[in-house]
């Protein structure tokens, strides 16, 4: 399983391992036993050892039954936060409302939640060692996610003394060097340390400078750095990359350049020069789009209000659909105080929860939507988002809670943002969406279906065309 990882909040956040208490493997395990060979081995394959091996991020390995025996009680305590901050592995979705089907999906079943659990509490045993899954063969250290990119595009480097001020703005552009037009399938971000000189900090992005940053690629012929083709993935700290919808790739013409629209940079505590890489993935010679990615951002902004030392607190931001809309990725986006986000679509009496995701300052996620349940929204369809934040020392990602704290670009401010996307539709392709909706999962008429309010119609053209 493909998962970006940021060590930052991990080191600081794993509690002490637990004492080495090595179980003699043996076959015939007894019945009903949960052993680390049968059990867990496979669970730590699919949703851990792509970070928790050697030359990767994360602090210690879990390869194996010794090195994951010593942090047995770790484990139990990380994955029982399930969508709560600090989880492992890092994924927030809550599962007991909302759509459910994601793309590169690593989070644990409550089942295998619970088989953590009774092993750990039985000692953790090892059990038969024939009983473990072939080793994994991973990528290798510095591999990217989305698969050696067509292209790779490097900011200027920038410096920042270990004790700076925050600063974003524009740090250039780079020339992409194309010599016809393309169109991008994926795109990934990674920050490049080239040197770091002092202790540096346990804090959230300790090992970075990169906080956030938007870009955008503007045409050869093209002045105005702001007039870019399009709105782009944003960069964040602890970001996983970007599919483009198959039929909605994003164009970058021959001859033109990426700007480095907006950097926020700040200190680490350690003097430290980086960049920023750019992987970009290509669609083949020829491809041609036949729908085109639209980036829905809406939340509050300058107007948050959040009180100092209190726990519970919440803001509300709405947008509404212009047109039908085929919703692909759902991204929470806060700062340190944000700790849960969710998405309601309202169509005329109909109030449906898409989702509610934890929020973990270290780990910005963006949820892909599996194809055959990514929501599917007519126009007129209001989106409400509710988000929840906590300002008070039960937060470890607060500095200082009893500071007022509202909104703005600095890191110790706050954001409250959704930067969905996906692809506005015709009528007509709602309507073929919707029919291989209902066909692939068997939706009669009147079925209520999460994220297509509209799937139950009998003549759902019909009830669009009563809202023009």
């Amino acid at each position: 399983m493909k998962l970006a990882c940021h060590i930052g909040l991990l080191v600081a956040c794993l509690l002490a391992p637990a004492a080495a208490h090595a179980q003699p493997g043996a076959s015939g395990d007894a019945p009903g036993e949960v052993t680390f060979s049968r059990d867990i081995a496979p669970i730590l394959q699919r949703s851990c050892q792509t970070c928790h091996r050697p030359d990767s991020i994360a602090p210690m390995s879990l390869l194996t039954y010794d090195e994951a025996r010593p942090w047995a009680r770790s484990i139990r305590n990380r994955t029982a936060l399930r969508d709560k901050p600090g989880t492992m592995p890092p994924w927030f979705i809550e599962k007991d409302i909302g759509i459910q089907e994601f793309k590169d999906d690593p989070s644990l079943s409550d089942e295998e939640v619970s088989l953590i659990a009774a092993w750990v509490d039985s000692g953790a045993p090892e059990g038969d060692p024939a009983d473990l899954p072939p080793p994994l063969e991973f990528r290798a250290a510095g591999e990217w996610e989305i698969g050696e990119p067509d292209l790779v595009v490097s900011s200027p480097t920038v410096e920042v003394a270990a004790d700076a001020a925050d600063w974003w703005g524009t740090i250039g552009e780079t020339p992409l060097g194309l010599t016809e037009d393309r169109y991008v399938s994926a795109i990934e971000f990674r920050e490049v340390t080239e040197s770091r000189e002092g202790p540096g900090r346990g804090t959230v992005g300790g090992l970075f400078v990169f906080h956030h940053g938007t870009i955008t690629i503007i045409d050869a012929d093209e002045t105005d750095p702001a007039a870019g083709r399009g709105t782009w993935p944003v960069h964040e700290v602890g970001r996983n990359a970007d599919f483009f919808a198959p039929e909605a790739g994003k164009l970058a013409r021959a001859g033109s350049r990426l700007t480095w629209l907006s950097m926020h940079l700040h200190a680490n505590g350690a003097h430290t020069r980086a960049r920023l890489d750019v992987g970009l993935k290509f669609h083949p010679v020829g491809y041609q789009p036949t729908r085109q990615t639209e980036s829905v951002f809406f939340g509050n902004g300058v107007d948050l209000d959040i009180e100092a030392m209190e726990p519970d607190q919440t803001a509300v931001a709405f947008f509404t659909l212009p047109q039908n809309m085929k919703v692909s990725i759902f991204e929470p986006h806060m700062h340190a105080v944000g700790v849960r986000m969710c998405l309601d679509a309202i169509w005329r009496h109909t109030v449906q929860t898409l989702n509610c995701a934890g929020y973990d300052h270290s780990w910005v996620r963006v949820y892909t939507y599996a194809d055959d349940v990514a929501p599917l929204l007519p126009r007129g369809t209001t989106l409400r988002m509710t988000g929840y934040f906590n300002n008070s020392p039960s937060n470890p990602n607060v500095p200082d809670p009893r500071n007022w704290t509202g909104g703005g670009q600095r890191s110790v401010d706050q954001m409250f943002i959704n930067l969905m996307r996906g692809a506005y539709l015709t009528d007509e392709e709602f309507a073929e969406e919707m029919s291989r909706r209902r066909e692939a999962h068997g939706i009669q008429p009147g079925d209520i279906v999460v994220g297509c309010p509209l799937c139950g119609s009998e003549r759902p053209l019909d009830v669009l065309g009563a809202q023009q």
